[in-house]
């Protein structure tokens, strides 16, 4: 939407976001191509198969899987510890059976017997460093650095160590190239790569952003989920590669969002909106504002403006939605904008748009990062956990101080940090609304990604591998006598 209504204002504009996982299609959320008149086309074709782009990631992943496993069963040159493999498999269908699997099972012909299990392709570290790379170089070089396990010696082993990159690389080479498409009203859209937003950096391609910024004069980039996960991420992983800071940052807000922040009503995926939510309460508004405050704060203290962009449904009322303008600004964003995108296309969008093109024009961004990457791993999980999530106090699980202080004897003190929590909270806890302050975050696992150039920490129960609901969308869908695909897209 807010592409659209750029270039309905004559400026030369290109949108790029992720491409949508097969796991939330036939899951709860639906296709990841927009709604209404905004929206990504041809929708249904993105929403699946679209270029085979996953699936090539899926076969790359696998492909590591099997060749870690021969690897073992012909000698175990490597010197694999017996519980030293840490690669998982993926699959791009949400099935909860698989999180936990034993293999090698039958006889000795089969293989080594040894735990394992399946995340969805899109927690893939090989679907993260896709997104990362910048040439076919890169990502063969990326794709061999990828720690797949540890030795007897606890040294790190890696796919390189067995010979799998170039492989791996051949299967990536098409996946590598963004695929052109469009929005409805015909401006021109990247959608590339799809990292999980928990577990990676939920952004699409840095390829995508740097195509967009050689062909446009603005690029309108997703970053998943709110700024507590994706704007950060995009900041300290992705800015760094991609070699530019965003200069405005639109922060997407609802009416119904922030009243759900007030602690006052209960949701859940897949369920209906309790009626009362849709009733105009503005107390309940103002209440859940911390929330939209707290995000704000985490922008400008990263140097970057922000715009709040407060999408509109059916039952917001006048009296809501100009209040939570005005709570937005009130809170320090530069600007406020009821978008309409969605029911009226590009002319739903124009204030928002306009509002865009100011502070890109008045050039006020000052990125500073918030922490040096010369910090200690445990130094910058705890700045993030008292800047960002504004917790009091850092836990580790067992175990935890010990594999970072192994990741920085490996040499990778360096690399930014990549969160894994609950996009419900600013917290690790989806119960804790608004702006919670003063708990105790805890750090239950620690993994390095060193394809992707990043240590993954995982705050609090993060499932990599989802489970379908009791009412699937798959349920919904079907192909009618014509060939036409029901139920795929919104």
């Amino acid at each position: 939407g807010l592409g659209d209504a750029l270039r309905a204002l004559g400026e030369r504009a290109v949108v790029c976001i992720r491409e949508p996982s097969l796991g939330p299609i036939f899951g709860v959320k639906r296709g990841g191509t927009g709604g209404g008149k905004a929206q990504a086309y041809p929708a249904e074709e993105i929403n699946l198969h679209f270029t085979g782009d996953i699936h090539a990631v899926s076969a790359a992943h696998n492909l590591l899987a099997a060749m870690i496993e021969a690897h073992i069963y012909h000698g175990n040159a490597a010197g694999f510890d017996a519980h030293g493999v840490w690669w998982n498999r993926v699959l791009d269908v949400p099935d909860r059976s698989l999180r936990q699997v034993v293999t090698g099972l039958g006889g000795k012909s089969n293989g080594i017997p040894r735990e394992t299990g399946f995340e969805i392709t899109a927690a893939s570290e090989v679907m993260a460093l896709l997104s990362l790379s910048t040439s076919w170089a890169d990502l063969r070089r990326r794709l061999g650095d990828i720690v797949v396990g540890v030795d007897r010696e606890g040294r790190p082993v890696r796919a390189e160590t067995i010979g799998a990159a170039g492989a791996m690389t051949v299967l990536l080479r098409d996946a590598l190239l963004p695929n052109l498409v469009q929005t409805l009203e015909g401006t021109p859209l990247l959608v590339h790569t799809g990292p999980f937003g928990n577990t990676a950096t939920g952004c699409n391609s840095v390829l995508a952003d740097l195509l967009g910024l050689y062909t446009s004069d603005y690029v309108v980039t997703e970053a998943g989920f709110g700024s507590d996960l994706g704007f950060e991420k995009f900041c300290h992983i992705v800015s760094p590669v991609l070699g530019k800071a965003p200069d405005v940052a639109v922060l997407v807000a609802t009416v119904r969002g922030v009243k759900v922040h007030s602690g006052r009503f209960k949701i859940a995926p897949g369920k209906p909106m309790p009626p009362e939510l849709e009733q105009e309460n503005l107390e309940a508004l103002e209440e859940g504002a911390a929330n939209l405050r707290a995000h704000i704060h985490i922008v400008r203290q990263m140097g970057v403006p922000v715009v709040v962009a407060v999408n509109r449904f059916p039952t917001d009322t006048e009296a809501e939605l100009r209040r939570l303008s005005q709570l937005a600004l009130e809170a320090g964003a530069e600007a406020a904008a009821v978008s309409e995108c969605f029911a009226r296309g590009a002319e739903g969008g124009i204030e928002l748009a306009e509002a865009v093109r100011t502070l890109c024009e008045r050039g006020e961004a000052h990125f500073q990062s918030l922490y040096d990457s010369s910090l200690s791993l445990t130094q910058k999980i705890e700045t993030v956990a008292k800047r960002v999530y504004h917790a009091s106090e850092v836990t580790y699980a067992p175990g935890v101080r010990s594999r970072l202080k192994q990741f920085e004897s490996w040499g990778f003190r360096h690399l930014p940090l990549c969160f894994a929590k609950t996009q419900f909270s600013l917290s690790h806890d989806p119960a804790l609304k608004g702006a919670p302050e003063g708990y105790v975050l805890p750090v239950t696992d620690v993994q390095v990604a060193a394809g992707a150039g990043f240590i993954r920490v995982f705050c609090g129960e993060i499932l990599t591998m989802p489970g379908l609901p009791a009412e699937p969308a798959a349920r919904r869908m079907d192909v009618d006598e014509q060939g036409t695909l029901v139920g795929v897209s919104w």
